[in-house]
Order: C-alpha cells, then structure tokens, then sequence
C-alpha cells in the first residue's frame, strides 16, 4: 500500500529516521524541516514548474525533494552524506524525475553533470536547504560557475540572509552583499522558525530568493580586482576606506599616490568608511584603479 503521507510531517520523519536508524551528524548541518506547508511555500516562491529543472543541496531524506519533483521537469539533488543515499532511493523511489548524485557539491563541475542529468534544456534554478556552516561557499560556487541559474531561493541563517539582502550604509551590508548582488536581486522572501526543524536549531532561518540580473550590476574592466576591492574595503570594518585600502594594497609612496588618484578619479572621499558605497561607487573606483595602474 502507497504511504501518501508527507515526508516532512513529524510522525513520518521520525518513522523513517528510525527504519534507516539514521543519526545526525553535527559536523554536516543537518536539521530537517518537518513541515509540509512551508515546503510548498517554498516551492511557489521558485515559481518551480514542469517547464523548469532544479538542482537542490543536501536533499536529507527528500522531504523537499518530493515538494520539487511534483512540480519541476526533472530535480538533480547533491547528497554528500553516504549514510543518506539508501534512505533516498527509499523515500524517493515514486519519483523517476529525481536523481540524486552522491557527490559534494563545490567538487561537482555543474555544467558537465547538468548536462548528462538533465534531458532538456530548461530554466535551471536552485532550490534548497542549505547547510548553514556551508553556505556562502555553495552559493559563491553556483554564481561563479558557468552554468546559468536563472533563479535560487535558498533557506539559510536569518542572519546571512541579512548581509545579503542588505542596502549600503546598514551594519549587514558588506563584501558578501556586493559579490552575490553583483550578479543577482536579493529579495528575503519570509522568514522560517526554528521550531519546524529536527533538531532544532538555535536561531531562525529565512528563505532568500535571488534572481539572475540580465547582466552584472555594474560594468567593471577587471572582476578580480573589482572582488578584491570590495573584499579590502571591509577587511577592518571601523576604519575608513583609505585606511582599509592601504592595509590591502601597501603603504609605499608609489602605491599611496596611486590609490590616491583612483580615489580622486572615481570621485570618492578616502574618509567614507567602505559600507557607505554602492556597487555602483566601487565599480567606478576598481575601473579607476585598473585605469591608473
């Protein structure tokens, strides 16, 4: 007899945590939503259809998963821990649109297994659950990829989801800000408390939702340098810019009256503190410092 019941619900999760005798590792992350109404507030913030394929990111045991392969074309889902993989192929088994690669993900050349999972050439977003200790390098990893996520609604510490929904001039904003609003919008689409995990965590997560801008946010000559500006200019978080600058750059004379110029050029006051300047002031001030180099 077919169990219709909800992976996430309470009694099925315990069930099914219990048949596989799975234990959680601390060291992955791991914090399983247990409810279903969320799952599928999730979904919907994706816009997730049969004419969209979705990648997920520690898919557990597949209580989101089950969400997206009801709606999406097809869902490739990365699962690092091998404990994880025959509770999957259990709780998954009615879904032949699923694949789950046993694979970390920052290893996985994402175009290339794009490519030989995924049978038509459809919008691909990502959808998932992310490990908090993990996030920034998974997210980082999908942006600076070549493969061309058209959209990402992520679950993740409130508190990241902050920094990266943040304005300029706010205590959250910072280099994580600009390198993910560089290429994408970030809007924080609600909040997820931690009383619908097990184990409960011990704050409460958002659900962002990050969507590809037809090209970056702003034109720079140089990506590299225009990353490691950004990521100098906040290295000491109460000094100012010229402060912050020269610790990165170097205080030779050379070097002082180069950064000089570029800040003369770009139009920006040395004394503003890096948190003050728009992607738009720093990309002008990186296209200065290759300019004048």
């Amino acid at each position: 007899m077919k169990d219709n019941r909800d992976i996430a619900t309470p009694s099925k999760t315990k069930e099914i945590l219990q048949k596989h005798g799975f234990t959680f590792k601390k060291s992955l992350g791991q914090n399983f939503l247990t409810e279903p109404n969320i799952l599928r507030k999730i979904v919907e913030t994706g816009g997730i259809d049969d004419q969209t394929n979705v990648i997920e990111v520690g898919p557990g045991i597949g209580a989101l998963t089950e969400h997206l392969a009801r709606k999406a074309h097809q869902v490739l889902a990365f699962e690092i821990d091998d404990r994880l993989i025959p509770v999957l192929a259990d709780t998954l088994r009615d879904y032949p649109n699923v694949t789950v690669r046993h694979q970390d993900v920052l290893q996985a050349n994402l175009p290339q297994v794009t490519q030989e999972v995924f049978t038509e050439d459809l919008p691909i977003k990502v959808v998932a659950n992310l490990p908090y200790y993990i996030t920034t390098p998974i997210m980082m990893h999908f942006l600076e990829s070549e493969l061309a996520v058209a959209e990402m609604v992520v679950m993740m510490q409130k508190e990241v989801a902050d920094r990266i929904s943040a304005a300029p001039g706010t205590k959250a904003y910072g280099s994580l800000t600009i390198a993910v609003q560089y290429y994408m919008e970030a809007k924080l689409a609600f909040i997820v408390p931690k009383t619908v995990f097990v184990p409960q965590p011990n704050v409460d997560s958002a659900i962002l939702k990050l969507t590809r801008r037809p090209q970056p946010a702003v034109t720079v000559t140089n990506e590299k340098a225009f990353f490691k500006l950004t990521k100098a200019a906040f290295q000491l978080r109460r000094k100012t810019l010229w402060n912050n600058l020269i610790h990165s750059y170097g205080k030779d004379e050379a070097t002082k009256t180069w950064l000089t110029n570029s800040l003369e050029q770009a139009a920006i006051d040395p004394k503003r503190r890096g948190e003050t300047l728009s992607l738009e002031e720093f990309g002008r001030l990186s296209n200065a410092m290759e300019a004048l180099k």
